[in-house]
């Protein structure tokens, strides 16, 4: 998905809430950090990093899908998701958040806090 951010910005523009300014603006900066989201995935070093910044991006771009979901955003092309739909696109973004948070190294018996100093940049 993220490629698509730069080649058809005008269907992702429409789901962006406008309380957040320039559609094209947020659908571009999205696009980049997916695609180093997803690179980082790749890369053996970079995945368990990658893993925790893919949870906070998908938190992150939620409220996109939810102003969405309530005002019954159509996107680019005119599509839209029935109440169905929506339902099923939460539970795949919960179940994207916790695969995230497997592939970062999180479980049961470690607390989301031990997860994020494990990546603090000046720890000592």
């Amino acid at each position: 998905m993220g490629i698509m951010h730069f080649t058809d910005t005008s269907w992702f523009e429409p789901i962006v809430p406008p309380l957040l300014g320039s559609a094209t603006f947020w659908v571009l900066a999205s696009g980049v950090v997916e695609i180093i989201v997803g690179l980082g995935l790749i890369i053996p070093k970079t995945r368990e990093f990658s893993g925790f910044s893919s949870a906070i991006l998908l938190a992150m771009l939620y409220p996109a899908n939810l102003y969405m979901w309530v005002g019954d955003i159509e996107l680019g092309d005119g599509a839209s998701l029935s109440p169905t739909g929506h339902v099923v696109r939460l539970l795949l973004q919960i179940g994207g958040i916790i695969l995230s948070l497997w592939i970062a190294g999180w479980s049961r018996d470690k607390s989301i806090f031990d997860l994020t100093h494990q990546f603090m940049p000046f720890r000592k």
